[in-house]
């Protein structure tokens, strides 16, 4: 097929034919020449309970019907209003909520609430922000600024704000080194606050998993931990949920698992059930009174076409409603990606297996790099076998959408480990 489009994160130049799906039922996708593949990723990361989920699909429909779209610049309607309630019901210490489309634009709101609550409060000083080693908080140009340096952004390097890293102190299974990688990240981390601590707007963090680093993993203590640091200098603290949101890490928020409480927080993916764009950047009142003024300059000079858009709401309301009745789904994966994970603890090829909530990972030996040949024959090998997975070069790692079966995530491991013994034997 030679087709138009210009595919995400791909060399077109080598990229193989695209796969055609024709429907989706749950954990399944069929493609159109019949064979059925298992989502083990939700799709990037979206489709929290499987797909063409019905209760969601008809809530669509019914909104459809009524209202499709409206400005939301002076106008408001019923969805929107109840789910910024739900959500910020949830999150009590956040009561404000800004609707925008995608992660990185959850993300963008997030870090100019950051930067212009202290230019409204006359602190003009405070224009750095600071991030983790590794983090990945989106492609437009704010979002890249605050995620690590990398393939990824290194064509724009000159383009980026101003950021300071700070090691992102990385946990696994049976890890014994962890509190000296935590103890080092936080000496750096009081280093830089310590010297330019009133430069400081904000730090941004991946609360308990960073995604597109390798679903790296690091404990509830150096949250919080970090989080004293910051208010002890007055730096704001963003928390990035866009993966982590709606029961992801086993609780419905990583703020919530981690037991802390950040001045601002991102969500997307998940937040639509997987059906539609739809994302929200929840703030403390503190900042958002910082730009009601008599001032138009304290404005926030931010807006989307499809802010508050009614469908995605609709969308958002269907999804939190099985969320909230079907929690156990979320919450007893983790004890069956320990099960699992326990088998494949003496696999001779794989290292470094950890878990948080729903989301689960494994390194293959030897194949550290995003762009390591393995994770494309890998990927290649679990497609034949009619696997949806896709490793970020030797990370294997699996988001699953929550009406997977114990049965279906056991055939997946089992999977995992017979490709990973051929493949790195060959």
């Amino acid at each position: 097929m030679n087709s138009p489009i210009w595919m995400p994160y791909t060399q077109m130049k080598e990229a193989p034919t695209p796969l055609m799906v024709r429907s989706g039922r749950g954990a399944m996708l069929e493609l159109e020449d019949g064979r059925q593949v298992m989502d083990c990723i939700s799709s990037w990361w979206v489709t929290l309970h499987g797909h063409a989920q019905p209760e969601i699909a008809a809530a669509i429909a019914a909104q459809a019907g009524q209202l499709e779209q409206v400005i939301a610049a002076g106008f408001t309607h019923q969805p929107a209003e109840e789910l910024a309630r739900r959500l910020t019901g949830r999150l009590p210490f956040l009561p404000r909520l800004f609707y925008s489309d995608n992660g990185s634009t959850a993300v963008e709101v997030g870090l100019k609430v950051a930067f212009q609550y202290w230019r409204n409060q006359g602190a003009a000083g405070r224009r750095r922000f600071l991030s983790l080693e590794g983090a990945y908080h989106g492609d437009t140009l704010g979002a890249m600024s605050l995620s690590g340096r990398s393939l990824f952004t290194e064509a724009f390097a000159e383009m980026l704000l101003p950021v300071d890293f700070v090691p992102f102190p990385q946990a696994w299974l049976g890890d014994e080194g962890v509190e000296e990688r935590e103890a080092r990240a936080l000496e750096h981390l009081e280093g830089l606050l310590r010297r330019s601590g009133e430069e400081y707007a904000a730090m941004i963090l991946e609360p308990l998993v960073q995604g597109a680093a390798g679903m790296r993993m690091c404990r509830p203590s150096f949250l919080q931990a970090a989080e004293v640091l910051l208010r002890r200098h007055g730096v704001l603290v963003i928390y990035d949920e866009v993966l982590t949101g709606f029961g992801r890490t086993g609780e419905f928020f990583a703020c919530q698992k981690a037991e802390t409480r950040p001045d601002i927080l991102c969500l997307a993916k998940g937040l639509s059930g997987g059906f539609l764009p739809l994302a929200a950047t929840l703030c403390a009142e503190e900042l958002y009174q910082a730009f009601c003024s008599g001032d138009p300059r304290h404005t926030l000079y931010h807006g989307h076409s499809y802010t508050a858009n009614p469908l995605g709401c609709a969308a958002a309301l269907a999804s939190l409603e099985l969320l909230e009745k079907e929690d156990y789904r979320f919450r007893e994966m983790e004890d069956w990606h320990r099960e699992e994970l326990a088998e494949l603890a003496d696999h001779p090829h794989l290292r470094r297996l950890r878990v948080c909530g729903t989301i689960a990972a494994l390194e293959v030996e030897g194949a550290a790099g995003y762009l390591h040949e393995l994770g494309p024959r890998l990927r290649q090998r679990f497609l034949e076998r009619g696997f949806l997975l896709r490793p970020l070069g030797g990370v294997i790692y699996l988001v699953p959408p929550y009406c997977l079966e114990r049965a279906q995530l056991g055939a997946v491991y089992r999977c995992i480990g017979e490709v990973v013994s051929a493949e790195v034997s060959s």
